[in-house]
């Protein structure tokens, strides 16, 4: 397979797995269908081939879904991975065990629970570089992943980022490192588009997409619609005709039918009881 086309399945991989599978179906769909339907418009041998059941070009439309399909499994299993990778890690020893290269996809799968789309460059190897790209809201921020256990960044490090900052016309640099930065790494990065994370705020950060994760997981799919409706109503409960205090929504026990009822209760009577009612 010439290199263009293996790049593309590459890049394939790296989508969301739900686009694999659709460009699967969308090619094996243009090459099956798509192609037969153009040839088939001519007459000649040619066109006879088209039109038959099992036309030349049968065998490329399955390998294409074949592709398609193993590149949407590398990235299911590669977003599964992520997930576990930063849902495992327990503190900076957890982090500190990783590889580089392992550090460097808990810091993009961090930044995409924050609501980043996350490019892996593979530009930056380990001994730095740009290892992600992050998008969000039209503006594009270069991050750099630093594994030095017991060694803090430089400034010389933070200069060659906020190089690679101007000549990509990138909005912000970002770099992880898990042993911090210099004195003169920090001075330098004051006032510039450039955030410095150590591994303590890494954690925090890790720590904090997790429990927002977490907290999503456990309400319901409908928590927002219901709390919406039931403020909607408490917004618009009606004032009991005798006492004019506002009601609030009770149910029948007997029926299960909900009503409007007086908080006043058993202050009213029986007759204003029912007048009380919606």
């Amino acid at each position: 397979m010439g290199r263009g086309r293996t790049h593309f399945f590459r890049e394939l991989a790296a989508l969301p797995w739900p686009v694999g599978l659709g460009a699967g179906a969308l090619g094996y769909a243009a090459i099956a269908y798509g192609i037969p339907l153009v040839f088939g418009r001519h007459s000649g041998a040619m066109a006879s081939a088209f039109t038959a059941g099992n036309h030349p070009f049968m065998p490329l439309a399955w390998v294409f879904l074949g592709l398609c399909v193993i590149a949407s499994a590398s990235s299911f299993l590669a977003a599964r991975r992520r997930r576990r990778l930063l849902d495992t890690r327990t503190g900076l020893e957890s982090i500190a065990a990783l590889g580089w290269r392992d550090f460097e996809r808990l810091v993009g799968e961090a930044f995409r629970r924050r609501g980043y789309t996350v490019e892996e460059t593979g530009l930056g190897g380990a001994d730095g570089g740009i290892d992600l790209i992050l998008r969000r809201d039209g503006k594009r921020t270069l991050v750099q992943c630093k594994q030095w256990r017991r060694e803090k960044v430089p400034v010389n490090v933070v200069r060659e980022m906020y190089g690679l900052l101007t000549h990509h016309r990138a909005d912000a640099v970002r770099i992880a490192a898990l042993g911090g930065f210099t004195e003169d790494a920090a001075k330098f990065a004051e006032g510039k588009p450039i955030e410095l994370i150590d591994g303590t705020a890494l954690l925090g950060m890790i720590r904090e997409v997790r429990a927002s994760t977490d907290a999503r997981t456990r309400l319901p799919s409908n928590f927002e619609d219901e709390l919406g409706k039931d403020m909607a109503s408490e917004h618009a409960a009606p004032h009991c005709p005798k006492c004019k205090v506002t009601m609030v929504r009770q149910r029948h026990s007997a029926t299960g039918k909900s009503f409007w009822g007086c908080v006043s209760l058993p202050g009213c009577s029986g007759q204003d009881v029912l007048r009380c009612l919606d």
